[in-house]
Order: C-alpha cells, then sequence, then structure tokens
C-alpha cells in the first residue's frame, strides 16, 4: 500500500516538474489585479489602452473597473473613467452610443474643472450628431446636437475641441434649416401663405448661414406680396433688399432685383464683405457627385456637404436668433478649423466623417 501511494506522490512530482520546465504559467486576465508591479493601477491602466488599441472593449473595461475599484486614489482614476466612456463610444451601436452619453455626463459632473470635461463635452455632441437623420425625418437628434455643440463652445471658448464644434454645428444647422425650409416651402407652393410665413420667417432670422437662405427670402417677400397686397409693399421689399445686400452672388439676386424694381423700391449696393465671404465659399464649396446623389436614398444619414467651406459664426441659438450681419464674420487666417484635433487626454480624438449620401455607417 505504502509502495503505491509513493508511485502516485512520484508521478505528481513528476508531472508538475515537467510542466513548469516547459514554462506553465496562468494567464494574466485570469487575475486582473496585478501585484508584481511598484505601479499595478498604471499597469492595468496601460494594459487596457492596449485592449481599446485593439477593440478588445470587453476586456479593457473589466481592467478599467478593476482599477477604480480598487484603487479609488489613483492618478489615473479619471482617465479610467474617461477611457470606459471611449469604450463604449467607440463599439459604436445606438445603445452603445447611449451608454456612452452617460458615462461621458458623469465624467463632466465629476470632473468639470479637469481639461478633458471639454473632450467628454465634445463626444456628447457628437454621439448626437452620429445618430442624426436626413431632414425630412426626425430631428432629434439633430436639435440635441445643437445644443451640445453650442455648449462645447460656450463652456470651453478656448478649448481644443472648439473650431471643430463650430464647424460640426454649422452642418447641424444645415440639415435643420433645410427641414424647416421644405415645410415652409410646401405651404407656400399651397398657397398657405398664413402657415408658410412664420416657418420661413424663423429660418431665415434664425439660421443665415443656411446655403438657401436667398431661396428663402425670395420665398419670404413673395409670400407677402401674395397676401397683404399693397400693404405689404414695405415689407415684401426688406426680404429682397436682403438678397442684394446680403447674398450678392447667390442666384436669386436678379429675381430679387426684378421684384424691387416692380416695387419701386430702392436697389441697394452688395455689401463688399458679403461678396468676399461668397467668393471665398464659392471657391471652396464641396460638390456632391452623381453617385453620392443616387445612393444618397438608400442611407438615413443627411448630406451636409452644402455646409462645409462656408465661412461666418454658426447660430448660437441659446442667445436669440442671429442677427442679420451675423455671417458676415470673415475668419482672417483662412476658414474656420479643420475636422479634427487631439484630445487634452493624450488620446487622439477620431475624424467622425461628415455624413453623406454615399456614406454607410448607421
Amino acid at each position: 500500500m505504502n509502495q503505491l501511494i509513493g508511485k502516485k506522490f512520484l508521478l505528481l512530482a513528476t508531472t508538475l516538474l515537467f510542466l513548469s520546465a516547459c514554462g506553465f504559467r496562468r494567464n494574466p486576465l485570469d487575475t486582473p489585479l496585478i501585484t508584481s508591479s511598484e505601479q499595478p493601477d498604471k499597469e492595468l491602466f496601460d494594459r487596457s489602452a492596449d485592449f481599446l488599441e485593439h477593440s478588445r472593449f470587453t476586456e479593457a473595461r473589466l481592467l478599467l473597473q478593476t482599477l477604480i475599484n480598487t484603487y479609488p486614489d489613483s492618478e489615473y482614476l479619471a482617465k479610467s473613467k474617461l477611457a470606459i466612456a471611449d469604450s463604449w463610444y467607440r463599439q459604436g451601436t445606438s445603445s452603445d452610443l447611449l451608454q456612452a452619453e452617460s458615462e461621458y455626463r458623469d465624467f463632466i459632473t465629476f470632473f468639470p474643472l479637469m481639461p478633458e470635461a471639454a473632450e467628454a463635452q465634445m463626444r456628447v455632441a457628437m454621439i448626437h450628431y452620429r445618430e442624426m437623420e436626413k431632414p425630412d425625418r426626425d430631428s432629434t437628434h439633430a436639435r440635441r446636437a445643437e445644443q451640445e455643440f453650442q455648449r462645447v463652445i460656450l463652456s470651453y471658448p478656448n478649448g481644443p475641441f472648439t473650431p471643430l464644434a463650430e464647424q460640426r454645428l454649422r452642418e447641424v444647422q444645415e440639415v435643420l434649416a433645410h427641414g424647416q425650409f421644405e415645410v415652409g416651402r410646401f405651404y407656400f407652393l399651397q398657397g398657405s401663405d398664413r402657415a408658410a410665413q412664420p416657418r420661413l420667417k424663423e429660418l431665415v432670422d434664425r439660421y443665415p448661414n443656411y446655403s438657401q437662405t436667398p431661396e428663402a427670402l425670395m420665398l419670404m417677400g413673395r409670400s407677402i406680396e401674395r397676401s397683404k397686397g399693397p400693404e405689404g409693399t414695405a415689407e415684401a421689399a426688406g426680404y429682397y433688399t436682403r438678397v442684394v445686400r446680403d447674398y450678392p452672388l447667390s442666384e436669386p439676386v436678379d429675381d430679387a432685383k426684378e421684384h424691387l424694381t416692380s416695387l419701386g423700391a430702392p436697389i441697394p449696393d452688395a455689401d463688399p464683405v458679403a461678396v468676399a465671404r461668397m467668393t471665398y465659399e464659392k471657391a471652396h464649396a464641396v460638390s456632391t457627385g452623381m453617385l453620392d446623389m443616387m445612393l444618397g436614398g438608400f442611407h438615413r444619414r443627411p448630406d451636409v456637404s452644402a455646409a462645409q467651406g462656408r465661412m461666418g459664426s454658426p447660430t448660437m441659438t441659446a442667445q436669440g436668433p442671429a442677427q442679420p450681419g451675423a455671417i458676415a464674420n470673415m475668419p482672417q487666417n483662412g476658414p474656420p478649423g479643420s475636422p479634427g484635433s487631439s484630445s487634452p487626454s493624450g488620446i487622439t480624438m477620431e475624424t467622425v466623417p461628415a455624413p453623406s449620401p454615399s456614406s454607410s455607417t448607421p
């Protein structure tokens, strides 16, 4: 009996010695809490960053949550919370983006004075930008994106994401304005001036940078002429005047001048700043290809190419309607912002392409 036990013990010892010689060891992922380093929290963060880099989001969140729970006083606590939000953002489904928004808002609440708070706010805005639909569909995400980009600009006016936020805000407002323009034009064509005028008026006052604002001004003037007759002459002439003065290179200019002449109103001189602005915009306009136009009907993402290459500050609706001259604020050093910037945390914020008819991104 003792001989049998001795043989079994010898066999077990031999097996363990063989496995040790072969380099058998426990997978590090089996024990996320690392104790072999002088800075285990740093090692956890670095390893999670590597997982994020390779799109292994679940493993990354496991390590980051371990860091947060185990080392509440770690210098990597804030970056870990931001990285968890980034992992949901990068996964990119609608439910993931909803979770990411919640995480980013928590970060802003707990760390409002950190530089990364601007990055978190920008990501919240980009979430709704990515979910934005065409002008004739649900505008919920477009309106939320408008609010969130304005918050970036107002809360972090000198931040690294402000130029990009301004450009994205122009694109969002192009979508919102186009939806309103189509509704106003529909009522105008139906002869329902009482329904068309408030929509067109809000459009031209609130979104002067919209690519079809001159056409909206013309519709507004014609609607007033049709509905008010001679009593509306001065009011209608005011809208035609804005076309000639503020949009001197637009297509409806000649039509506006003819209407002013027929009403006996003076034809104003073109604003030289508006001429310079429109000259720049025409030179830098982004054209939509025939293929993009054909494929546009198969995607829910809106085409914002008309807002790219445009000048002037976007409308800050939180401060009320834009003034008529707001579009004349032409920067002196070229177009505002490029679509990409570096985050304060050292993690590069990926550039999300502007939606276009050919985009297959959901």
